[in-house]
C-alpha cells in the first residue's frame, strides 16, 4: 500500500541508487566487507524511513477521516490528539476551523428559524386582508347582479376577483420560494406512485382546461414511481402543466406522461402551442422572466403568468435531487422533462 505513493517510490529509488553507488565505491576502495556494511546501513536507514513514513501517513489518513466526519455533520470530533511537528500544527488549525464552522452553523440555523417565523408572519399579514377584500368583492358583485342595473360594474368586479386570486397565488408562490431558499422546507422521502402524482397535479386544472377548450391527456406506466415528496412534486408538476395550458390555443392538447426505467423516474409534459423561442429557452426557469412573446402580447388585466411558476417548479424539483429541462417537441410545442434519478441502480 505504501509503495503506491509516488513520493515514497521516488524516495526508495533514491535510497537504492545511493546504496548501490556507495556499496560499489566501498568495494572498490576497501573490499567486500566495507561494501556489505554500507549496503546494510542504507537498508536500515531505508527501513526506518519507511516505518516513519507509514506512521505519518496513518496519522494523515486518520485526520482525513475526521475532516470527512465533520463535513458529514458529526460534531464530536477533535484534532487535539496529534503529537507530531507539522501535523500537530495542522491539527490545531483544523480544530479551530471546526469550532468556527460549528458556531457559524448554529448561527445559520437560528437565522433560518427566525426567517421561517418571519415568513409565516408575512404570509398571515398579507393573506388576512386579501381574503377580506376577496370576500367583499364577491358580496358587492352578488348585490349588483341581484340589482341587475350595473352590468359594467359586475364585469369589472369579476376582473377584480380574478386579479385578487392571482395576487394570492403570487404571494403564496413567493413565500414558498423564500422558504426553499432559506432551507426551512422539509421534503418527505417516501415512495411516490406515478399515477397518484399525475392525478393530483392535473385535477385542479381539469375545469380550466375544459373552459379553454384544451384536451388534457395523461399516460402513466403502471407501477412507475420514485422516492420523494408527493405533495411538493405534484405542485411542481401542476405549475409546469399550468404554464403549458396558458400557452396552448383552443382545440389544442397538453399531455403528461410518467415512466420508470433502470436509471430514473421520468415525467414529460408537452403542449401543442407555439413552443418556446430559442432566445427564451435559457431563461424560462428564471424568476419573473416571461419571454418576448409574453411581454408583447400580455394583457394588463390577465397577464397569463408572471414568470414565477416555472421558477418554483424548478426549485421544488432540484431541492429533491431531481432535474428539469425545457425544450421544444419535434412536432412543435413546448416540452418539459423532469427526471428523478435513482440513488441505487
Amino acid at each position: 500500500m505504501l509503495l503506491r505513493n509516488t513520493e515514497v517510490r521516488r524516495t526508495v529509488v533514491v535510497f537504492l541508487v545511493v546504496g548501490v553507488a556507495g556499496a560499489g565505491a566501498a568495494w572498490a576502495l576497501a573490499g567486500t566487507t566495507a561494501a556489505a556494511v554500507v549496503a546494510a546501513t542504507v537498508a536500515v536507514l531505508l527501513a526506518i524511513h519507511l516505518v516513519a513514513t507509514w506512521r505519518r501517513y496513518r496519522r494523515i489518513a486518520h485526520m482525513a477521516e475526521q475532516v470527512d466526519a465533520v463535513l458529514h455533520g458529526e460534531r464530536d470530533v477533535s484534532f487535539e490528539r496529534m503529537r507530531e511537528g507539522e501535523l500537530a500544527v495542522l491539527a490545531s488549525e483544523l480544530d479551530k476551523m471546526r469550532s468556527r464552522l460549528e458556531l457559524a452553523n448554529e448561527d445559520l440555523l437560528r437565522e433560518k428559524g427566525a426567517l421561517a417565523d418571519a415568513l409565516a408572519d408575512v404570509s398571515h399579514q398579507i393573506k388576512t386582508p386579501l381574503t377580506s377584500l376577496t370576500l367583499m368583492t364577491s358580496l358587492t358583485r352578488g348585490a349588483l347582479v341581484a340589482d341587475g342595473t350595473h352590468p359594467g360594474e359586475v364585469k369589472r368586479l369579476r376582473t377584480m376577483e380574478r386579479l385578487e386570486g392571482r395576487v394570492e397565488w403570487l404571494v403564496s408562490s413567493l413565500l414558498k420560494l423564500a422558504r426553499i431558499d432559506a432551507g426551512v422546507v422539509s421534503f418527505a422521502r417516501a415512495r411516490v406512485d406515478g399515477t397518484e402524482l399525475v392525478a393530483r397535479a392535473t385535477e385542479p386544472l381539469e375545469i380550466a382546461a375544459e373552459l379553454a377548450g384544451v384536451e388534457l391527456v395523461r399516460e402513466v406506466q403502471p407501477g412507475a414511481g420514485f422516492t420523494g415528496d408527493l405533495a411538493w412534486t405534484a405542485e411542481a408538476l401542476e405549475n409546469v402543466l399550468k404554464n403549458c395550458l396558458e400557452h396552448t390555443p383552443a382545440g389544442g392538447r397538453v399531455s403528461v406522461s410518467a415512466s420508470e426505467d433502470a436509471l430514473a423516474f421520468r415525467l414529460r409534459v408537452e403542449d401543442s402551442g407555439p413552443g418556446i423561442a430559442e432566445d427564451d429557452l435559457p431563461h424560462v426557469f428564471e424568476r419573473f422572466y416571461r419571454g418576448g412573446a409574453a411581454g408583447a402580447d400580455g394583457s394588463e388585466v390577465d397577464l397569463g403568468g408572471v414568470g414565477i411558476g416555472l421558477a418554483l417548479a424548478k426549485s421544488l424539483v432540484t431541492a429533491q435531487g431531481g432535474s428539469i429541462r425545457a425544450g421544444n417537441a419535434p412536432g412543435g410545442g413546448a416540452r418539459f422533462d423532469v427526471v428523478f434519478f435513482k440513488a441505487i441502480v
